[in-house]
């Protein structure tokens, strides 16, 4: 048992036999099927979880012993996590969204010993990666073949005796980033050091037992394992899933969250749908119109779901602080908040709500200190920080120095009242042929205030001037050219008109094939792999026509 101090009040599993004895029949779960709920009590959930930790006991696991968990977000996911927790397992959560290269790579270094399968969209294509002497755990859904199946094993197991609990300073979770540079790494996550980050989180934004979130980022991520997960144990909130990606917004409007987190990604799909029913001009009309104005921002709301939500949360990736202002006018306020694997995803938000810090990604939340190191880096220091890179000390102690300081990797300016500013990323800075370095960050942040635009990337290593690759949005790419090539290049000659001369855009490429997980081009938290697009685009500064400011790809 630890020596130390307790960092945390309560962890994960306290707080479920918290709800368990003092709400026992209220509603924690809510999982979509056939589009009906099936709905898990809190008595419900802590009994399944217990049959679980026997049935995993009764399989031959030990404690410490490592469990995978290859599955989208469900009522399951949820319950083999706290059963893994009972029987002192550590948990592999995998992307249900990765290739069989990628889940083979993290069960082999894991070593994991048995592996839960579930809701997954191309099980065919990612079995490969499963070996076949691997003791398989089939949730109830489509997936691939198992020998034990989830409800068989419930079904036919007593539950574990008591209400057992870890060591806090046991390992919890191995925890695998999504590899945007390389192999993933498995950031090791402790019992009370994700307690610690939980409570915090819980703390500062007020989460409740009256609270409704809605699970669909992947759990594999630490973002939706801390704010969603983490938050409903703690705050007692009640969590519904998806059935599906074509029933998204039903299921949204049904579950009608007060808490829902997105990624920029969404939050643009989400407008553009919307440009395509109310074009901006149009709204920018109605928005005047005092009467009007409150009616359409009341039914875009209710349109998209989010009419009782309070708290908004967009994060994972950098977002153009346009499209935050976009959500502003319309009644949304969306909280952009910044973390990592490596401290759980806990680091700043803005939170409450202010509107005047759009384009800061908040301020340290109780508990986070915050430096920027004289080279730019942002250091970070709490006590939800990972233990360590599974099998990789070099690594981990290059992350985390001897002071308990965090290196980000990311660069950024701390302003007087304490809210952080993303520039870029340490190794995302390049030089051109001109011997000067460009921070391609800021640069997609300005263009990325173009509504056309739904993704880009500014490449330029090795070029004359920086070149943006970008993914227009669907809508655009079946538009008049004309129109939007003048649209794109006004776009580029107003940002050209804030950045120094070798920073200034040479011109916009308009890339055919969109960017997404599958081909390999976002990683599973929808992070572009910039280095994979600057190899594939290499040439093209030597290879750009003359005169030309946007080109499309397959001309």
């Amino acid at each position: 048992m630890a020596t130390h101090p307790p960092i945390a009040r309560h962890l994960p599993l306290e707080m479920l036999y918290h709800w368990e004895r003092h709400c026992p029949d209220r509603i924690y779960l809510r999982q979509t099927i056939n589009r009906q709920y099936q709905d898990y009590s809190w008595a419900r959930v802590a009994d399944e979880a217990r049959r679980m930790a026997a049935a995993l006991q009764g399989l031959g696991l030990v404690a410490g012993d490592r469990v995978a968990l290859l599955s989208k977000n469900c009522a399951q996911w949820f319950i083999a996590d706290l059963a893994m927790q009972m029987g002192r397992f550590v948990s592999v959560p995998i992307y249900p969204t990765a290739n069989s290269d990628t889940i083979e790579y993290v069960l082999r270094h894991s070593e994991a010993k048995a592996v839960f399968v579930g809701k997954l969209d191309d099980w065919h294509g990612q079995e490969g990666g499963v070996p076949a002497d691997l003791p398989r755990i089939a949730l109830p859904y489509d997936t691939m073949p198992a020998r034990y199946q989830w409800d068989e094993l419930i079904a036919n197991t007593q539950p574990i005796a008591g209400s057992p609990l870890q060591a806090p300073d046991e390992l919890l979770s191995l925890v695998y980033t999504s590899g945007s540079t390389g192999k993933p790494k498995g950031a090791m996550l402790s019992v009370e050091r994700y307690a610690w980050s939980c409570e915090k989180l819980v703390q500062l934004v007020g989460l409740a037992e009256d609270d409704r979130g809605f699970s669909y980022l992947p759990l594999a991520h630490i973002t939706e394992r801390v704010y969603i997960y983490g938050g409903s144990l703690y705050g007692g909130a009640s969590v519904a899933f998806p059935e599906s990606l074509e029933t998204f917004i039903d299921d949204v409007k049904r579950c009608r969250p007060t808490v829902f987190i997105s990624v920029p990604r969404l939050w643009a799909m989400f407008r553009a749908k919307i440009h395509e029913k109310l074009p901006q001009h149009k709204l920018d009309i109605l928005l005047k119109i005092p009467f009007v104005s409150s009616l359409i921002k009341r039914k875009l709301r209710d349109g998209l779901g989010l009419d009782q939500a309070r708290v908004l949360g967009c994060g994972s990736a950098p977002v153009a602080p346009a499209l935050l202002e976009w959500y502003y006018r319309i009644g949304l306020n969306i909280t952009e908040a910044w973390g990592m694997t490596e401290n759980h995803a806990y680091s700043t938000l803005n939170y409450p709500f202010r509107a005047d810090k759009i384009g800061s990604v908040g301020k340290a939340g109780p508990g986070v200190t915050l430096r920027i190191s004289p080279e730019g880096e942002i250091l970070c220091r709490c006590d939800g920080m990972m233990l360590g890179y599974y099998k990789d000390p070099d690594s981990s102690a290059a992350t985390l120095d001897s002071d308990g300081w965090l290196h980000t990797g990311d660069m950024g300016k701390i302003d007087s009242e304490g809210y952080l500013t993303i520039t870029g990323r340490m190794k995302d800075v390049f030089k051109t042929a001109k011997g000067k370095y460009v921070a391609p960050v800021p640069i997609e942040g300005m263009l990325g205030q173009e509504p056309l635009i739904e993704q880009l990337c500014v490449i330029g290593y090795g070029m004359p001037q920086p070149l943006a690759l970008v993914q227009l949005v669907e809508s655009a790419m079946q538009g008049d050219r004309d129109s939007i090539e003048r649209q794109l290049e006004a776009a580029r000659v107003a940002v050209n008109e804030k950045l120094e001369a070798h920073a200034k855009l040479r011109g916009i490429y308009v890339v055919k094939q969109p960017w997404n997980i599958e081909n390999g081009v976002l990683t599973p938290t929808m992070k572009i792999r910039r280095h994979l697009l600057e190899q594939r685009y290499a040439e093209l500064g030597n290879q750009w026509p003359q005169g030309k400011s946007v080109v499309w790809e397959e001309a």
